[in-house]
């Protein structure tokens, strides 16, 4: 059975559009739009995969994820801005997915899918 899937996301169109996707997906998906809103972080300690935009105002996604109790869920973060120092800090996070927007449903589900199911 899908999980929780926490989803921070500034843009307020894209956070609906990718709730949307994940609840059609069958997951349980909640949307923040700022790592600092009310329930943000109790909520991301208890899902089964967060997705994490990497350039938020405020704390920034690669920053929250950090400042997260280990072990910490695993992540798909997705930004717009691909370079190679946004590749390595993901890549310092850990073995997680990341997504360059835009991106496709597709993709994203995927990305969820490989999380949720863990190492083999």
């Amino acid at each position: 059975m899908p999980g929780l899937i926490v989803i921070l996301e500034d843009d307020a169109s894209l956070r609906r559009a990718v709730e949307r996707l994940l609840s059609v997906a069958g997951f349980d998906a909640r949307s923040f739009g700022s790592a600092e809103e009310p329930g943000a972080v109790d909520s991301a300690s208890s899902a089964d995969c967060l997705i994490l935009d990497v350039q938020l105002p405020g704390l920034s996604g690669l920053a929250f994820y950090e400042t997260l109790r280990v072990p910490r869920p695993p992540a798909v973060f997705i930004t717009a801005f691909d370079s190679a120092a946004t590749r390595e800090a993901v890549e310092r996070t850990g073995p997680h997915a990341a997504l360059i927007k835009p991106f496709l449903g597709k993709a994203l589900l995927d990305a969820v899918h490989n999380a949720t199911r863990g190492p083999p």
